[in-house]
């Protein structure tokens, strides 16, 4: 059987130890469910899309997260697209407009409206005649590092906000260059995310209030949280010599 070794930090490699947990079972098992959603992913996104549901066969997506792959495709088509890019994925979460990923841009103090009008901005001249018939492959990369996302935050499902992630870090496409240039980063944009979801049950339990209200009050709380994590972070880098801005 081939090995394939796994580097952990000191503190979870020393709990590891102590508690006699079976490493080898609980990579198995992770990777597992890692590889049949990227497979998964490969075959909706690398084929033809001659159906009217390209995440039907999507099943660790959220409904929501299935809801934005049809708004893309919709969205392609409607603009004439050869391909479903980045940029229609983007335009999905933001057409959704229920998901967490805009509650996590809210937190980092960038508007949903402003990622449209960038957006916008970005894509005016890309009006075409073509049938949309398949994702780009900026598009594909980032559907499975959406995966890979999730899968490294250690949840059982596909949502919106890893959808956020997968864009962001995609390299190529148009989406993760527009909000790259409002000021996103991958770092502080995946502590949101992780913000968000530990707090967001709290708030939904104390959901006496109106639900904009609940919004405001989730965006403040991730805000509440980052801030000083990213602070000792800051002064972390200084004092080793790293500049926090780079």
């Amino acid at each position: 059987m081939p090995k394939i070794n796994v580097y952990l930090p000191d503190e979870l490699a020393e709990g590891v130890r102590d508690t006699g947990l079976p490493v080898s079972a609980i990579c198995q098992r992770a990777l597992e469910q890692s590889v049949r959603r990227v497979t998964a992913i490969r075959a909706a996104v690398l084929g033809d899309l001659d159906g009217d549901d390209p995440a039907a066969r999507l099943s660790h997506f959220t409904e929501r997260a299935r809801a934005v792959l049809r708004l893309a495709v919709q969205r392609a088509r409607t603009d004439g697209a050869a391909e479903v890019g980045t940029e229609h994925l983007l335009d999905g979460v933001l057409a959704e407009g229920t998901n967490l990923a805009l509650l996590v841009l809210r937190a980092v103090d960038v508007e949903p409206d402003v990622v449209g009008q960038a957006l916008a901005g970005a894509t005016d001249d890309r009006q075409g005649d073509g049938a949309a018939s398949r994702f780009s492959a900026p598009a594909a990369n980032a559907l499975e590092l959406t995966a890979t996302e999730a899968a490294a935050l250690g949840h059982n499902y596909v949502g919106c906000e890893h959808l956020l992630l997968g864009l962001l870090s995609e390299p190529d496409g148009t989406a993760g260059h527009v909000l790259r240039e409002l000021g996103l980063d991958l770092r502080t944009t995946r502590r949101a995310v992780v913000a968000a979801l530990s707090g967001y049950t709290h708030l939904r339990a104390q959901a006496a209030q109106p639900r904009a209200d609940l919004r405001t009050a989730l965006a403040d709380g991730i805000r509440a949280e980052l801030r000083p994590v990213l602070d000792r972070l800051d002064r972390l880098e200084r004092h080793v010599g790293l500049d926090p801005e780079a």
